[in-house]
């Protein structure tokens, strides 16, 4: 485990621990934010708490974080960091919740840790050196068929919008298991085997950073609604290497079909 990889660990950890004291407590203190979203004290504190340590660590580091203002890099390194993944299920006591934290290099994803604090999983991967939860090797299933995938999703847009034929959207009417396990604990299942694919449709880049590294280290495919991998595009689709690749065919069919290209 490299230096960057394991200050990641522990940032992660010493975070979860931090939203511990918060979880399932009725006192807890819910803001909204600008976009409607909802925001928590453990939130801003969690993410203070990471801040202050890179900035101790790594004070040419940059930072993009999505409770406050982004610090620029002086050297081509960027952590990205989501304090609380799924706001929502902490604040309704729901476990689900995760501290996600990635270093960025010279625009390449290098790392991601995400820590489930109440659930006891640790998942990190650092690019060319595979992916592990708990410090134990996952790869992503060896599924194929459609019919027997289990697809997972977030937004309740994935199931209300009736008229969308896009590729991954069908998927709500193919797949032999479609269930409402979202944000990053969707992707996780993917990457260690327990699900095949996991749909968000509403993406920002702290929600895909940490998430892209430990799912292709597995074996498995991440890329947005057009088929590209990035951390800043529309939505996130993370799936195994078999269906993945029959996703992105199809997405890449469908957009040549459009601008009129012919093979």
């Amino acid at each position: 485990m490299t230096s960057d990889l394991q200050l990641a660990v522990e940032m992660a950890e010493e975070a979860g621990r931090l939203t511990l004291t918060y979880f399932s407590n009725k006192s807890l203190q819910v803001f909204t934010k600008g976009d409607a979203t909802p925001v928590t004290e453990a939130d801003r504190k969690a993410e203070e708490l990471i801040r202050d340590s890179i900035k101790s660590c790594c004070p040419a580091d940059g930072v993009l974080g999505e409770e406050f203002e982004e610090r620029p890099s002086t050297n081509g390194r960027r952590w990205i960091i989501d304090p609380i993944d799924g706001t929502k299920a902490f604040i309704h006591g729901v476990p689900l919740y995760g501290v996600m934290i990635a270093l960025e290099v010279d625009g390449f994803q290098q790392l991601g840790v995400v820590h489930f604090p109440a659930l006891g999983e640790l998942f990190h991967a650092e690019r060319g050196c595979g992916a592990f939860l708990n410090g134990s090797p996952i790869t992503v299933s060896s599924v194929s068929a459609i019919y027997e995938a289990t697809v997972l999703y977030t937004e309740k847009e994935y199931l209300l919008e009736l008229s969308s034929s896009h590729p991954v959207d069908m998927l709500r009417h193919q797949a032999g298991l479609v269930r409402g396990w979202g944000d990053c604990y969707g992707h996780t299942r993917v990457a260690c085997g327990r699900a095949e694919v996991s749909i968000d449709k509403i993406m920002s880049p702290w929600d895909c950073a940490a998430l892209i590294p430990i799912v292709t280290e597995a074996g498995g495919c991440c890329f947005d609604y057009n088929g590209v991998t990035t951390i800043s595009g529309q939505g996130l689709v993370s799936a195994n290497k078999a269906i993945g690749t029959s996703l992105l065919a199809t997405i890449s069919c469908i957009e040549e079909s459009d601008t009129g290209i012919d093979n």
